[in-house]
């Protein structure tokens, strides 16, 4: 075959394409692997959060709701409205307490109790993750709402 410039040309773009099509390919499918979306009590209630694909959710501890069981540890995660099961095994932040805001990141099982593997408790009084509060305020405006009905 003869290899005109026109055709080394129309190869060279070709070729650019395909290299660039394949990096953009991989960037994306790593960012996708590595996003990990929030969810409060209350969508997961709603089934909207995946089962067995890792998110985080975030509210407060249930009062009288840890269960401390060797270095094992069930807690209730609530927005106010809605309440979730967490599983965690490992160290507690220090900050960890009852009637606290809390972010958890793991998997949620078949039976609706997350699998946590990783505890984040909120750093000083005034702080809570952007996130959880707007969870915690929306449902306390759906709660407030629902006061005014009836």
């Amino acid at each position: 075959m003869n290899w005109t410039p026109r055709y080394k040309r129309l190869a060279l773009i070709v070729g650019a394409l395909l290299v660039l099509s394949a990096t953009a390919a991989f960037v994306l499918n790593a960012f996708q692997s590595n996003l990990v979306f929030f969810f409060s009590p209350t969508q997961i209630k709603n089934g909207e959060a995946p089962v067995n694909r890792v998110f985080r959710i975030g509210g407060l501890v249930k009062d009288g709701s840890v269960v401390r069981d060797g270095t094992s540890i069930s807690f209730v995660v609530t927005d106010t409205l809605n309440e979730a099961s967490v599983q965690y095994t490992g160290l507690l932040p220090d900050l960890f307490k009852e009637g606290k805001g809390v972010v958890a990141q793991g998997k949620l099982n078949e039976k609706g109790t997350m699998n946590a593997t990783e505890v984040l408790a909120k750093h000083d009084e005034n702080y809570m993750p952007p996130e959880a509060q707007h969870a915690l305020d929306k449902a306390a405006a759906e709660k407030a709402a629902k006061s005014v009905k009836y």
